[in-house]
């Protein structure tokens, strides 16, 4: 099964960057996605659907660990549509090489790694466990643009 297919299978979709646009642009100046040679770079991903930013807020401080944990799953869909926008199908992911998530989190909340598995929980599932579990950095902040409360920046290794 393709990872196309698995995101259907399980009612999922993916945004398309390419019809959309890459939301990134209205954060400044950067481009989407930097490819060189077979390392797929890409920029900020966060958990934006259809142009609203989902669970805004800080974890703890209003944002609960459920909540956070859906905003990282729905960034995984959105990593996965950047990866679509820069190469094409999924297919083509020979393996995520690390992401480095930043969760803006109240002085006290101590569990961004029990946030940042909803990203990397959904990639394993899509991708399988070679392919979708890389490196990892989950960094509590203290705020995000926009009060988003998930961001990931992503590294593939492409085939």
């Amino acid at each position: 099964m393709t990872p196309e297919e698995k995101i259907k299978s399980m009612g999922l979709t993916l945004q398309d960057f390419e019809k959309i646009g890459y939301y990134g642009d209205e954060y400044g100046k950067m481009k989407a996605f930097h490819l060189a040679g077979k390392v797929l770079f890409l920029s900020a991903h966060v958990p934006i659907w259809e142009g609203k930013i989902i669970h805004p807020g800080r974890l703890g401080e209003p944002v609960t660990i459920p909540e956070g944990y859906e905003a990282g799953r729905l960034t995984a869909l959105n990593v996965l549509a950047g990866v679509k926008q820069a190469i094409g199908p999924l297919s083509g992911i020979k393996s995520l090489v690390r992401s480095v998530i930043y969760i803006p989190c109240a002085p006290d909340f101590t569990q961004v790694h029990k946030v940042a598995d909803g990203m990397t929980d959904l990639l394993v599932e899509i991708l399988g466990e070679e392919k979708g579990r890389g490196g990892r950095a989950a960094i509590g902040v203290q705020r995000l643009a926009n009060d988003i409360c998930f961001e990931a920046w992503c590294t593939f290794e492409i085939e």
